[in-house]
């Protein structure tokens, strides 16, 4: 309960992932807390974000589904894909999650504001649809990223981002993507296996910067199979609107014709109107809200958490990072010590089709860092693919620390590849070995088997 100097214990600004996390544990801890959201509770990755993506990536497949039940004795009949009909359905979903995360927040006896709320100080924030002034003795900022767009490209307001993508008015049979990081992939994806005509365009040699390098080789070969196509080396330099469409011209006078243009050219903290130059917030680059490994910024209780400090931008990590201010702040009545989050070993999947799944070192991080490392890596035909007919292929790989056996890095491409380094991030944070690998009984007939059968080193590399 807040003393009379303030009105909350702690007072936070953003209803995503992160936010209600801290929110509701702060709550359960016996704080007083209050939420300002303006828009829509549980942020981007519930409303705009990784939900109604997976969403998406679950309706693109049926196509490749469809056509490949016919190598299993299936006969198909004849198909159409309404596009309404699956933003309807995404609306009711992400509309009834919403209200799961209000109620749970109320649930907890948080109390939640609809309104921009804007820091007018250390300990004092404004509600802005009422004026009011709220004396907060903690303040956690958890407004996460905004789609970068490029001012200086003439017609840039004729163009979506992910923002808006989902929601499009009718199903666009020619798109261009205009990025190459996982979330431009996983939308050229979707729109082509949903049947448009795909064009990527990257200002880089190959997509997925960042990405172990095999990683990035299958999953561009598999699109290009896909019939997805790529531009490197150059990005938009204006775009216009005709009667029958758009026209995006590159750099080097190309024009391409579209019924959208999206772009996925990244994305950087939400910090715009915040009030952190009038409370003394430090930032960084693109804004991002620099905080030390406690979540605090450089004002003593001011504190932020997700995709705004530009850390770890995953939302379950803004939900670990938002659960341990909580602890932090409020648990040590109920004998919780404070702890921060460890940022090793997180694993992350890429819901293209087909999936990436990553979790630690990539090849080349692991040859700059460690004296002897060692490559297992296999790449095979899908099992499914052997009565489809398709070209699906899976790859496998294991990065081991060639000194001490310790397996560094695990990428997957392939069905399933989300759920399998879920499970993978478990035994590379104990510290597991490629002999602990080896040891571990297989599960036949799976793709997951290739994982602890995988016995002959694919390469060794030592640093010079």
């Amino acid at each position: 309960m807040a003393d009379g100097a303030y009105d909350v214990d702690l007072f936070v600004i953003g209803g995503g992932s992160g936010g209600v996390r801290a929110a509701r544990i702060a709550a359960g801890h016996g704080a007083k807390v209050m939420l300002a959201e303006e828009f829509r509770m549980g942020g981007t990755c519930v409303i705009r974000g990784c939900v109604p993506k997976k969403l998406y990536v679950m309706a693109s497949r049926f196509a490749k589904d469809f056509e490949e039940s016919r190598g299993f004795g299936w006969q198909v009949g004849s198909r159409e894909f309404e596009w309404s009909r699956l933003v309807g359905a995404k609306e009711a979903e992400i509309t009834r999650l919403e209200g799961l995360y209000a109620k749970g927040q109320e649930g907890a006896g948080v109390t939640v504001v609809k309104s921009r709320a804007v820091i007018e100080g250390p300990g004092l924030v404004r509600l802005v649809v009422d004026g009011r002034l709220i004396r907060a003795k903690n303040i956690l900022i958890a407004t996460g990223g905004r789609p970068n767009l490029d001012p200086e490209v003439p017609g840039i307001e004729h163009v979506v981002t992910s923002n808006e993508v989902f929601d499009l008015k009718t199903f666009p049979k020619r798109i261009v993507v205009a990025g190459g990081g996982y979330i431009a992939l996983e939308f050229a994806g979707i729109f082509r296996l949903l049947g448009a005509e795909v064009t990527v365009i990257y200002r880089g040699t190959q997509v997925l910067r960042g990405f172990d390098q095999d990683l990035r080789d299958g999953l561009t070969a598999a699109y290009e199979r896909l019939g997805v196509r790529f531009i490197y080396n150059d990005v938009f330099a204006r775009i216009e609107k005709h009667a029958d469409g758009l026209r995006g011209f590159l750099t080097d006078g190309t024009a391409i014709e579209a019924d959208q243009i999206l772009f996925a050219i990244g994305r950087a903290p939400n910090v715009e109107g915040l009030g952190l130059e009038k409370a003394g917030v430090k930032t960084g680059r693109d804004g991002a809200i620099m905080v030390d490994a406690g979540s605090a910024t450089n004002v003593p209780g001011i504190y932020a958490v997700g995709d705004v400090t530009n850390r770890v931008n995953l939302t379950p990590v803004a939900i670990r990072e938002g659960h341990a201010l909580a602890d932090t702040l409020f648990g040590g009545a109920k004998g919780i010590a404070p702890w921060q989050v460890n940022y090793d070993f997180i694993p992350t999947a890429v819901f293209t089709t087909p999936e990436m799944g990553t979790v630690g070192l990539t090849e080349e991080d692991a040859r700059a860092k460690f004296a002897v490392v060692d490559i297992y890596k296999t790449s095979f035909r899908a099992m499914k693919a052997t009565l489809s007919g398709a070209e699906d292929r899976v790859m496998m790989k294991l990065v081991v620390d060639g000194e001490t056996d310790r397996v560094l890095g695990v990428h997957i491409l392939g069905e399933g590849a989300g759920e399998m380094i879920q499970l993978l991030g478990i035994p590379l944070k104990m510290g597991a070995t490629k002999a602990d690998f080896d040891a571990t009984m297989a599960v036949h007939p799976t793709a997951a088997e290739e994982l602890v059968t995988m016995r002959t080193r694919s390469a060794r590399y030592l640093r010079n």
